[in-house]
């Protein structure tokens, strides 16, 4: 237990550490800036962040949400991205174990973090989330050797696929653009984590539950953009971690029992 408790604890500081880079990330990359220089500063004065004020959660605690330089509040967005991927990495190898499968679920569950606040708050996917975790997904599904690989490949072109299609016949259908090429891009890196039948999941999900958030929003008249990959990421997740068992339960309840 103490081992198990150790690796735990290893795999949240590590996430921490990870989420702080990926605050850079969401912060730059829809700016098109580097995210390796110059490095962070305070988004309001631009004074450098000495590495003492820059611990992921600690700093901002210790210095109550303030730059220590001009004082103004530094958005609680930040330790919160933090603690989220350092719960997601605890929380992978808490229930994976230490091995290549919570290792899978980390980098998936950073990327879809980074996908969900970038497109909540600047509308925009980079393709250094969605394109530059393809490769990630694919590597990691070598996991389950040649079989996983074709799986995740597979899911990768049935994801960008089907997605596409949405997007081209609602453009005919409404004769404007209808899904962002974000959205086709990010769901190629979520099928090569989840495989084909976890791409269908993901898209039924994302749509269910934008469809619950955005239609009262509506309601009168009122038109919102609405950031698809909030959504997509949410539900990502949820079939990453419960995917085989809602299958294996609609399954079930369709064909009745094998």
């Amino acid at each position: 237990m103490a081992t198990d408790t150790f690796w735990i604890v290893v795999a949240g500081v590590f996430g921490a550490v990870f989420g702080s880079f990926l605050n850079v990330c969401i912060v730059r990359l829809p700016a098109d800036q580097s995210v390796l220089r110059p490095r962070s500063r305070c988004p309001k004065c631009s004074a450098p962040i000495a590495w003492y004020d820059n611990v992921p959660i600690v700093s901002w605690l210790l210095l109550r949400g303030r730059c220590r330089r001009c004082a103004q509040p530094i958005a609680v967005r930040y330790p919160l991205v933090e603690a989220a991927v350092a719960a997601v990495w605890a929380g992978a190898v808490w229930h994976y174990g230490v091995d290549l499968t919570a290792l899978t679920a980390a980098v998936f569950a950073t990327l879809l973090i980074g996908i969900a606040v970038t497109d909540a708050s600047h509308l925009i996917i980079p393709d250094e989330f969605s394109l530059g975790g393809l490769p990630l997904g694919l590597a990691l599904s070598l996991r389950d050797g040649v079989p996983g690989l074709t799986a995740a490949a597979l899911g990768a072109a049935v994801g960008f696929g089907l997605l596409f299609l949405v997007a081209w016949a609602g453009e005919k259908v409404f004769r404007k653009e209808a899904m962002g090429g974000g959205d086709i891009k990010m769901m190629a890196m979520v099928g090569a984590f989840v495989g084909w039948k976890g791409v269908l999941l993901t898209i039924f999900g994302g749509a269910l539950l934008g469809t619950i958030v955005f239609v009262p929003l509506t309601i009168g008249g009122r038109k919102s953009l609405v950031p698809f990959g909030v959504f997509l990421a949410a539900a990502a997740a949820l079939t990453f971690v419960f995917g085989e068992a809602i299958i294996g339960w609609y399954v079930t309840m369709t064909f009745g029992p094998s």
